[in-house]
Order: structure tokens, then C-alpha cells, then sequence
């Protein structure tokens, strides 16, 4: 007998029929005799209409209210599922994030889990019920609700599968796994059978949707087996896992690719001790995250400092480079705004050389100027201009053979 924790996102719960199709699924997995715990985010739509109703009250509503108010989201979604498997024959028990006392600490609408009570879902497992959990909630030590975040469902049923000690957690979406990169920019795109914690953590931090990253971090620290399913469509979905022979015979996994950066450069700086912190200590003081970094020296003592932010924050960054310009006596200050980062990404690039010159030449071939590049020790990242993004996708797909199913 198996234990599986099963998460439902907004969309597979977005309607009766949908919670009812769910339930199905869940039963029929019942039935072959595995133990499952269900976690289910908000019917979509209902977080937002949420937030709408919070803002009619305050401008800036208060963090604790807000997560007693988002938390009902999830409890309405619970209840639901709850009443359709017990129509179905299937005996269940609904739970909120405080009633199975998913321990978290009191950081308001971000919160991290600490600790799971997983006693009493153990005990209805046992008993052979269906235990439902609300995702994206807990409850911090003095039984205030807290939420975990945006995606936070994801990590309510990772953190469940750690407690549990679960065979596998499956996320079921609305696509049926990971793709060596959109299927909607390179239509040859090809579903991954297998991907290691390391490649999606990449992956979902460079701007992968399919997982939340805090979900990935912490099914690789617990060392969860995870599977992304579509919640529409039979299929054996992607597995994320720990490396194995099979990962590493293939080069590159995928790639991924973000639509929103921005570019910034400040020229002719003095060569000076301290002046990158000059630069962006003003940055990080208005909390806004840096991603790439390039420095230049040139003859006469001067150096070009160049970075990349989110696009949201270009205009806020730019000001700041402007006064930090005036102060070092440096030459000026240019960006751009209409800029895009594309990835590969793979643990092979540890075992094989050229992987950087191949993805070069792909992007010269194609006439595509690099602007600037980082890498590490499983991606290269490049920024090239944005009207080159479908582009690059394409060639680098082309290039690396990600159409091709890897032979064992």
C-alpha cells in the first residue's frame, strides 16, 4: 500500500464540475488500495475577488485580516471536495491549515512552515479515509491564521509528503509535466519523463511557471519525490527527483527564458574600492532585486558597471542610478527596458565541454547579439534584445536536439 499526496490547483477546482471530476480521480485511486491526502488551493479567481473585497475596506489592509480573510478561499474548496467524495461512496475528512496544525511563523501573508502535526491525519489514513487539507495556510505558535504566499499549495503538499513520508507528491496542473521549454514559443517542445530537483529549482527560478521555486527547495532538502500531472489528461506527467545515470546523459534539459528584465548601466566610474556598494547599496535599500552583473575596466582608470532588474522596477532603479551618477562623478547613466534572459539549463553541462560555444554559434547563426551572459555550474544565461526572444528559443531547441528523446 502507497501513500500519495495529491495538490489541485485553482484552475482543477475551478468550478462543481471540475471539484466533482477531482473527486472522481481521487476515489479511483482510493479504490486500488493507496492511502491519499488531497490538497486543494482556491477555485480560480476566488483569491482575487478576495483582494478586491479587502481593498474596497483598506487601501493597504491589514497583513493578520488578510490572511484570516484569504484563508476561506481554500476552506470553501475543502468542504466542496470533501461532500463530493462522500457522494461517490468514499469516506473523507476535510481539514483547514490550523485544524491539522501546519506550525508556521507569524510573517503575514509569506510565512514559512516549521513544523507539521500529522498525527491525526495518520490516524483517518489508517482508517481508510480520504484526508483533504486546505493549501497555502498554517497557523503561527499564538493561533493566528497565516498564509504561505503565492503558490503556497504547492508547499503545503510537499511540506505534508515530507511529514508523511509520502511515496510521491503529485501536482496536478493544467499541463502534464515539465517541457524542455513552452510548447507555446517552440512547438516542438517535448515532455520531460524525468528532471532533477537542481534543473527545475533553475528552471522556476529563471521563469519556469509550472512549480513554485520555495515548493522545489524544499522537496529537494526532504529529498520528496515529486510528479507534475495534468489534472485533464491521463499520463505519467514528469518526475523531479534526485540525479541519476539516466538524467545524465542529457546534455541540456531544457530552456527557460523571462520577459521581464531590464538593463542598467552607469559609465565612467572611477576604479575605486567600495564603488560597486556605492552603486548598489541605494538598490537593495529600496528592495529591489539585481540579477546579472557586468564590470568593465577600462585604460583610463574608469569602469562600466552594468546589471539587470525586474522590468516593475526600471523606472524606481533608474532614478537612483541617476543621483548615484551626480555623487561618483561618473559619465552617465543608459537602459533598456525591452530586453529578455534565455537559459539552458542541464546537469550534463558538468561532464561535457562546448555546451557554451554550441549555444553561441545557434545564436550567431541567427544573426541574435548577445548583451550580456551568465552562468553557473548548470545554466548559461544570456540577455539578448526582445524581439529576438522567439527567436533564440528556437535556434537553441534546434541546436541542442531537445526534439529528440534522450536514449538510455
Amino acid at each position: 500500500m502507497a501513500l500519495y499526496v495529491y495538490k489541485f490547483g485553482g484552475t482543477s477546482v475551478g468550478n462543481v464540475e471540475r471539484i466533482k471530476a477531482v473527486a472522481e480521480k481521487v476515489k479511483k485511486a482510493h479504490d486500488l488500495g493507496d492511502q491519499i491526502v488531497v490538497v486543494v488551493s482556491a477555485m480560480s479567481g476566488e483569491t482575487n475577488r478576495l483582494v478586491a473585497l479587502a481593498k474596497d475596506m483598506q487601501q493597504h489592509p491589514n497583513e493578520r485580516e488578510m490572511d484570516v480573510l484569504l484563508s476561506t478561499g481554500e476552506q470553501v474548496t475543502v468542504s466542496l471536495l470533501s461532500m463530493a467524495l462522500h457522494e461517490l461512496g468514499c469516506d473523507s475528512c476535510s481539514y483547514t491549515g490550523s485544524q491539522v496544525k501546519i506550525l508556521t511563523d507569524s510573517s503575514h501573508t509569506k510565512a514559512r512552515i516549521r513544523k507539521i502535526d500529522d498525527a491525526r491525519i495518520r490516524n483517518h489514513l489508517n482508517e481508510g479515509k480520504v484526508v483533504v487539507v486546505a493549501g497555502f495556510q498554517g497557523v503561527d505558535e499564538n493561533d493566528n491564521i497565516t498564509t504561505l504566499g503565492r503558490g503556497g499549495s504547492d508547499t503545503t503538499a510537499v511540506a505534508l509528503a515530507a511529514a508523511l513520508k509520502a511515496d510521491e507528491c503529485h501536482i496536478y496542473t493544467d499541463v502534464d509535466g515539465v517541457y524542455t521549454t513552452d510548447p507555446r514559443v517552440e512547438p516542438k517542445a517535448r515532455r520531460l519523463d524525468k528532471i532533477t530537483f537542481e534543473e527545475m529549482l533553475e528552471m522556476a527560478s529563471l521563469g519556469s511557471k509550472v512549480l513554485q521555486i520555495r515548493s522545489v527547495e524544499f522537496a529537494g532538502k526532504y529529498n520528496v519525490a515529486l510528479r507534475v500531472l495534468s489534472s485533464f489528461t491521463e499520463g505519467k506527467g514528469t518526475l523531479i527527483t534526485y540525479e541519476d545515470s539516466q538524467v545524465e546523459s542529457a546534455l541540456i534539459s531544457g530552456i527557460a527564458f523571462n520577459r521581464d528584465e531590464a538593463k542598467l548601466t552607469i559609465t565612467g566610474v572611477p576604479d575605486l574600492p567600495g564603488v560597486a556598494f556605492k552603486i548598489l547599496g541605494p538598490i537593495a535599500d529600496a528592495n529591489i532585486e539585481v540579477d546579472m552583473i557586468i564590470q568593465n575596466i577600462a585604460d583610463d582608470s574608469t569602469t562600466d558597471f552594468t546589471f539587470t532588474v525586474h522590468r516593475n522596477d526600471y523606472q524606481r532603479a533608474k532614478t537612483l542610478l541617476d543621483k548615484t551618477c551626480v555623487e561618483l562623478g561618473a559619465r552617465n547613466v543608459t537602459g533598456d527596458d525591452s530586453i529578455v534572459k534565455v537559459s539552458i539549463v542541464g546537469v550534463g553541462m558538468r561532464s561535457h565541454a562546448g555546451i557554451a560555444s554550441t549555444m553561441f554559434k545557434a545564436l550567431a547563426d541567427e544573426s541574435i547579439n548577445i548583451r550580456m551572459i551568465s552562468t553557473s555550474e548548470i545554466k548559461i544565461s544570456v540577455v539578448v534584445d526582445e524581439k529576438y526572444l522567439e527567436l533564440a528559443v528556437r535556434a537553441l531547441h534546434g541546436a541542442f536536439k531537445l526534439d529528440q528523446e534522450i536514449e538510455s
